[in-house]
């Protein structure tokens, strides 16, 4: 008779196979959480609970015999199936799902579908569970919740119709969180989606729009759309205005948009009764609103100095007043005029204002007029990486280089509201032939700006001599 039943084989196999298993394991798992691979975490997940678990269940099952009536089994039975099953989901998530390529339907499944995949397998493996370790009847189980479901969908049809919508809508995936969707009553970036409803940041706020609604509606995914992203505007200017002139205008103040995509020119139209239409390339939606914003800005005061009718509007700021004052404080002392001198030229100077950031002058274009500041600041800067720019203020005038006709080797951009008096080049020159020393002084600030300019500094100054212009001179 033997004395040692078999009890004695599944001793061993678990003195030997619990150690050797567990060493295999842990060093598998260093190796994969070394990697960074998704694996790490079931190999964990085996190594922490399933393989002690099972051995215990090896122990009292098989080598001291306990009954399978016992409660105690039957808890780490149930505790063993529990873990198995999360154990199977997650290397079934890992292979299939977190291992899909870019693009394919299984990358596309949204893991919300996922995740209630995950709960419905562990439902029937809980009630397998129940079913089979504890002797329970689902039959009955299943029969109840199928009626209750019934019953819940009945009374929250109109929730239960947006989760499946939202559902639907997910999985098709026509956007994604941070798409620019344009639909019958919003515009915006897309910041959250749930079962229930897409949120929508707008310029307004957030709008909540319920999956269902936008399920039967039509809408743009602005992100997706194929070419350039554009941005219209529609603005109206007087009827007596020239069209071709308010094209123009409309066009050049597009093109100085700093989020204006590189390389395209934007386009304007006339649209009759006053009406324009200009299209702008934007790199991306999320400039809309800024791009709008600056160019209505910046137009507002570029129609002014234009002498065209925005919105209908008449500028009443350049007064005869304003403009002999400004000829007298600024202009009289940088270029040493005479009262008479002041009064031959104001009827040729304007006054004119620039918006914030908006350009006074463009490097390597040539200037049409020298433009005095009378209030506010500039920045100056030049295409010379080691000019780390300048700021310019009352009594500073620009585009002395317009008597030589040469191009300007700065930029510059109003820091503030900026108001300035224009004296177009024509008008410039008249003025000099009459003072030989002026002539010459200013050819003389024209050589030290290029000098400095060449030398990586700043525009040329003059200080407050007799013989000297004050102001900087660009």
């Amino acid at each position: 008779m033997n004395v040692f039943g078999p009890w004695l084989y599944w001793a061993i196999g678990v003195a030997v196979g619990f150690p050797a298993s567990l060493v295999w394991l842990t060093e598998g798992h260093g190796a994969l959480a070394r990697r960074g691979s998704p694996l790490a975490p079931p190999v964990a997940l085996a190594r922490n609970y399933l393989l002690p678990l099972g051995a215990l269940l090896v122990l009292l099952a098989k080598v001291a015999g306990v009954r399978g009536e016992d409660p105690t089994l039957r808890i780490i039975y149930t505790a063993f199936g529990v873990v198995l099953l999360v154990l199977l989901l997650s290397v079934l998530d890992v292979t299939f799902f977190q291992s899909a390529p870019k693009g394919s339907w299984r990358g596309r499944i949204p893991t919300i579908f996922v995740d209630v995949a995950r709960f419905l397998l562990i439902g029937v493996g809980l009630a397998l569970t129940l079913s089979h370790v504890w002797g329970a009847r689902i039959g009955g189980l299943f029969t109840a919740l199928g009626v209750t479901s019934v019953v819940i969908g009945l009374m929250l049809q109109n929730s239960v119709g947006q989760i499946v919508s939202g559902l639907f809508m997910l999985f098709e995936q026509p956007f994604r969180i941070g798409d620019w969707l344009s639909t019958p009553t919003a515009r915006g970036r897309v910041v959250e989606v749930n079962w229930r409803a897409v949120h929508i940041s707008t310029a307004d706020g957030l709008q909540i729009t319920p999956n269902s609604v936008l399920a039967g509606t039509s809408f743009t995914n602005v992100s997706r759309s194929s070419g350039a992203h554009r941005v219209s505007i529609t603005t109206s200017f007087g009827v007596e205005d020239p069209p071709d002139r308010v094209c123009a205008l409309l066009s050049r103040v597009a093109t100085a948009l700093p989020m204006r995509t590189t390389g395209a020119a934007p386009h304007s139209a006339a649209l009759g009764a006053g009406q324009y239409r200009t299209a702008i390339e934007v790199d991306s939606p999320d400039e809309d609103s800024a791009a709008q914003a600056t160019f209505l800005r910046w137009l507002w005061y570029a129609s002014r100095r234009e002498g065209l009718h925005l919105d209908g509007a008449d500028d009443e700021f350049g007064t005869p007043e304003r403009v002999a004052d400004a000829l007298r404080t600024v202009v009289a002392p940088a270029l040493r005029l005479t009262e008479s001198d002041q009064q031959a030229l104001a009827p040729h100077a304007r006054m004119v204002r620039y918006g914030v950031d908006e350009p006074l002058q463009h490097a390597d274009q040539v200037p049409t007029a020298m433009t005095f500041l009378t209030d506010g600041s500039v920045r100056v800067t030049g295409t010379d990486p080691d000019f780390a720019g300048a700021t310019l203020g009352q009594g500073a005038f620009l585009g002395i280089t317009t008597l030589t006709r040469q191009s300007s080797q700065f930029d510059a951009h109003a820091l503030e509201e900026v108001t300035a008096v224009v004296i177009d080049r024509e008008h410039i020159e008249e003025l000099v032939k009459t003072k030989p020393l002026l002539l010459q002084e200013l050819g003389r600030m024209i050589d030290q700006r290029r000098e400095a300019f060449a030398n990586g500094g700043g525009p040329a100054r003059s200080g407050p001599s007799p013989s000297t212009p004050r102001g900087r001179f660009t």
